[in-house]
């Protein structure tokens, strides 16, 4: 995550420096907004003059698949006390893919080690957008293809989430959300997706959950409870 967000980090300040807004814009994006796509959006639309409310509308489409990923961190955020709020803020999809296939150490608290890594992945991209923007007011880039970066991270947490979950169905599921929303509604592709594909892994919910172990939540489970039996613990 490090790698990942620091290097987008810095694609996006190089892109905001680019399109001829100030540099402190990066850094204070990634305090206040911190969300990849709606700050790469959010350059283009103020570029081209567009008005704040328009801007928040469209970050609110934009990211309304953060809605489902709520839902499905309702019990442990429910638990989270103080922490909760922030919890809720810096849920991004990374932050999100890491949540919900990572089971914390059996000694460690799990609201504390929820909000380390949220933390911790804010750093990262407050770093690199830091860099980036720095970079770019210094120095002269060719930013081309530099907005590959975000889909260049997402591939690479597709292949970490197809190691650790090797059922098919979620990625069939995921596939055919992605093909109908392509039909369906192109200007709203995220949301449509998300929601077809939620809907395809509730109906195959039994399926995926009925079958061999082997889930993520289920494997790293076990590996601390083997962890822990090597130190000498009691599981």
């Amino acid at each position: 995550m490090l790698l990942g967000y620091i290097t987008l980090g810095i694609a996006f300040g190089l892109t905001l420096v680019a399109a001829g807004l100030p540099w402190w814009l990066a850094p204070c994006m990634a305090l206040v907004i911190y969300a990849g796509a709606a700050q790469f959006m959010a350059v283009g639309l103020i570029q081209s003059g567009t008005g704040l409310l328009e801007i928040a509308l469209l970050t609110l489409i934009l990211n309304a698949r953060h809605m489902v990923y709520g839902l499905s961190l309702l019990e442990p955020f429910s638990k989270a006390g103080r922490w909760k709020p922030y919890l809720i803020f810096g849920l991004t999809d990374e932050t999100y893919g890491l949540l919900t296939t990572i089971e914390p150490p059996v000694d460690l608290d799990r609201t504390r080690f929820y909000a380390a890594i949220t933390a911790l992945n804010q750093v990262y991209w407050f770093v690199g957008c830091s860099i980036g923007s720095l970079m770019g007011s210094a120095l002269t880039f060719d930013i081309t293809g530099l907005d590959f970066a975000l889909t260049a991270l997402f591939i690479v947490l597709l292949v970490d989430q197809a190691r650790t979950i090797r059922k098919p169905e979620p990625y069939f599921a995921a596939l055919l959300g992605c093909i109908l929303a392509l039909f369906i509604s192109p200007k709203n592709f995220l949301l449509v997706a998300l929601v077809i594909s939620t809907g395809a892994l509730a109906l195959l919910r039994e399926r995926i959950e009925g079958g061999p172990r082997g889930t993520a939540s289920q494997g790293v489970s076990e590996k601390s409870k083997q962890d822990s039996m090597q130190k000498g613990d009691r599981p």
